[in-house]
């Protein structure tokens, strides 16, 4: 990797971000799912920011409070405060703890990213969570230091407060709204849920504004499929859609690539040409202005399966972008991302397809 390494320091020179590390990350058998979902999250300024303060006020955890938390922060101070520019870094705690927690990742088969993503980002949430109660539950705490590791107390003097925010809810969480109306009255129901990630189907040359307006779309409840309506207290014909009421600071989209195939009777992965923008706005918002977001990384599939083949990820950092690869580290050009959409015709030799999306919000997080 010295060689890589110094080669990315070379193509950067005097534009290396100051204070900025540029780490590969080693592969422990078939990691790489891991390894690209941890280059994604690190490069996710305000959440390596907040891990990072977690950190330092939970520095030395006894043994028995170790969690996938404390090695996720544990591993992000490891490699923004080392000495060198580039390189690599053994994340053998945080593989370990991963292993140790959930035993679909024990084995040395090829996992899912987005699996792997939804897991820590909700194991995350639930280590909170419970860090929270404990707080909570102890006397005369100050809370203000809590809320500098993204916590906000659940309790006000035994007053209850509004539903904890997280760190994980502050930037990925946002909240969807399933709009049914009942085609006889009218009235409208409507029922919140939250969303850490929202998953699309795909189409051949398609588009994430196309994907994210099918997502949208109008649905008709009909025959087998009617909709119970509290007021006209029957089943009747109903329209329902689902927008998106609170739109999150980090928008991760996860394109479905992987597709049961009911003759074949396995999964399928689809390599279709799906266009993600470097800029996106999202339209199909509650309120009718538009979210802008950016892109900063993609979470790539490589091969033509979906039970083998391999993870990389680009990134986009200080305005470079950045190709992780297990331990190699090298700098692209901003047109070579559009060489990941995927492939307009059924068969070809290109197998690198982008998997997960990440876009940040071009507005302040909302506290």
């Amino acid at each position: 990797m010295g060689v890589a390494g110094s080669k990315l320091e070379k193509a950067l020179g005097d534009h290396f971000p100051e204070g900025e590390r540029y780490f590969g990350l080693e592969n422990f058998g078939n990691t790489c799912y891991c390894n690209s979902v941890l280059q994604a999250l690190y490069f996710c300024v305000p959440f390596r920011e907040q891990l990072l303060e977690y950190y330092s006020s939970n520095k030395h955890p006894s043994e028995g409070d170790e969690n996938l938390l404390t090695c996720l922060a544990d591993l992000f101070s490891q490699i923004s405060s080392q000495k060198k520019k580039t390189g690599v870094i053994a994340p053998k705690r945080f593989v370990q703890r991963v292993r140790k927690q959930n035993e679909l990742f024990r084995g040395y088969m090829h996992q899912d990213a987005h699996e792997f993503l939804n897991f820590l980002l909700n194991e995350l949430v639930d280590i909170l969570e419970k860090e929270s109660h404990k707080v909570t539950s102890l006397p005369q705490t100050s809370s203000a230091e809590h809320v500098a590791n993204g916590l906000n107390n659940a309790q006000v003097n035994g007053v209850k407060k509004e539903p904890l925010v997280t760190l994980v809810h502050k930037y990925f969480q946002g909240i969807l709204t399933n709009e049914t109306r009942c085609l006889r009255c009218e009235t409208v129901t409507a029922r919140d849920e939250t969303f850490l990630d929202l998953s699309l189907d795909i189409e051949q040359n398609s588009s994430i504004t196309s994907c994210l307006k099918n997502f949208s779309s109008t649905e008709t409840l009909n025959a087998e499929d009617k909709f119970f309506c509290d007021k006209c207290c029957s089943l009747q014909e109903a329209q329902k859609r689902m927008k998106i009421k609170k739109p999150p600071h980090i928008l991760v989209i996860h394109l479905k690539r992987f597709k049961y195939m009911e003759q074949l009777g396995r999964y399928k992965k689809l390599s279709y040409r799906v266009v993600f923008p470097l800029e996106l706005k999202l339209s199909n918002t509650v309120e009718d202005t538009d979210s802008e977001y950016s892109l900063f990384a993609v979470v790539v599939h490589v091969g033509s399966g979906p039970n083998h083949g391999h993870y990389v990820s680009l990134v986009k950092s200080h305005n470079h972008w950045l190709f992780f690869d297990d331990e190699n580290v090298e700098m692209i050009d901003e047109s070579a991302v559009q060489t990941f959409f995927g492939s307009a015709q059924e068969y070809s030799s290109n197998t690198d397809h982008g998997y997960i999306l990440f876009y940040e919000s071009l507005s302040a997080p909302k506290s």
